[in-house]
């Protein structure tokens, strides 16, 4: 199997030469190297490594980022390696070690079809905070917003087949956001993946990384929420309706009218605006309008039914006036959104 590995680096240490010569000793022959703009204090590695003739630098001559690092390194191999079965992308630190990088080129040789993670355990001790909490709350995002089980998010050990490359190379993101949108792709157009197993190496509490945990956490996560901002708008699109339908009626119609009147009419402009958003949006629906509708509305009338005996039955047994019976609403449909918003992910606009 011909696989080209990418290592991505910003300003390496002489961990990089380690790397290299490792994967030189397992058998790697074609290893694409990015020098991602580094400055003059840093270039002995690069030029240590490039006279292997397995070795390919190329360079950007200002830092362009992670991502775009690895889409260099893609263009590169469709231009200039057709043969190739794929790619491995690496990180330069000596994270990765040559057993794992094999290890995930055999799985990809196995199933050739599915992009191979080299994830990590992050239950040991010597595990940093920092990556440990990073890696827990994406991937419990990743579980609830998108339905995918990622174990390590933050892997950046993928065997990559070919027939992919094309695609990830237009993959939005040029920093560390880009691998998280790679993985989002995965759901977009429906590409398998599988894990196997790799040795948790942290060099130095990870003093060589350069993400940056708040300017990229934001953009990584910004990605992510736009998963959920569909069910939130239209929460506050259902409550704010909810409330001007419900004052303009208060005292014209008895209560259990009144609140089935507003609930209503909340639920049918709320739930336009959500069927809409989510099904171009947030699931990217590839199905027809007819048979999704059909299944978005069974949700809806389930949904109102249980939204309007829950509120009718607080505000009764409570004796609510106006404004608590909009609190006691927001509390139950903030619940409901969050099941609904599953459920559409399982069942509504689930791809065939």
């Amino acid at each position: 199997m011909k696989v080209s590995v990418i290592i991505p680096s910003l300003n390496p240490d002489e961990k990089l030469i380690c790397v290299v010569d490792s994967l030189r000793e397992a058998g790697f022959d074609d290893i694409i190297l990015v020098n991602d703009g580094s400055d003059e204090n840093h270039m002995e590695p690069f030029e240590h490594v490039s006279a292997y003739p397995e070795c390919t630098i190329l360079t950007h001559e200002v830092n362009k980022g992670k991502g775009r690092g690895l889409k260099t390194a893609f263009e590169y191999c469709i231009k200039n390696r057709p043969d190739i079965d794929g790619v491995v992308t690496v990180d330069g630190d000596n994270q990765h070690k040559a057993a794992d990088i094999l290890k995930c080129c055999e799985k990809m040789a196995e199933c050739k079809d599915k992009v191979v993670l080299g994830v990590r355990n992050f239950s040991g001790k010597d595990v940093p905070f920092k990556s440990r909490f990073g890696n827990n709350m994406t991937s419990f995002v990743f579980k609830f917003a998108c339905g995918l089980n990622i174990s390590d998010t933050q892997t950046g050990l993928r065997a990559i087949p070919r027939q992919y490359l094309e695609l990830f190379d237009k993959v939005k993101g040029e920093r560390f956001e880009y691998e998280t949108n790679m993985l989002l792709e995965f759901k977009q157009s429906h590409i398998d993946f599988v894990e196997v197993q790799i040795e948790t190496v942290y060099i130095e509490e990870n003093a060589s990384t350069h993400f940056n945990p708040i300017k990229d956490s934001l953009k990584i996560y910004g990605v992510i929420f736009k998963f959920l901002f569909s069910s939130i708008a239209s929460s506050v699109i259902d409550l704010a309706m909810f409330a001007l339908i419900s004052a303009l009626m208060f005292g014209k119609l008895d209560g259990s009218i009144r609140i089935f009147t507003a609930t209503l009419g909340a639920r049918i402009i709320s739930s336009l605006f959500n069927y809409t958003f989510n099904r171009k949006a947030v699931f990217n629906s590839k199905s027809g309008v007819k048979s999704s509708i059909v299944r978005y509305y069974i949700l809806c009338a389930c949904q109102l039914c249980v939204s309007y005996g829950l509120v009718y039955l607080v505000t009764s047994v409570l004796s609510l006036g106006q404004v608590l019976t909009v609190v006691a609403k927001a509390i139950i449909d903030t619940i409901l959104f969050v099941i609904s918003f599953q459920i559409q992910r399982r069942w509504v606009f689930k791809h065939n």
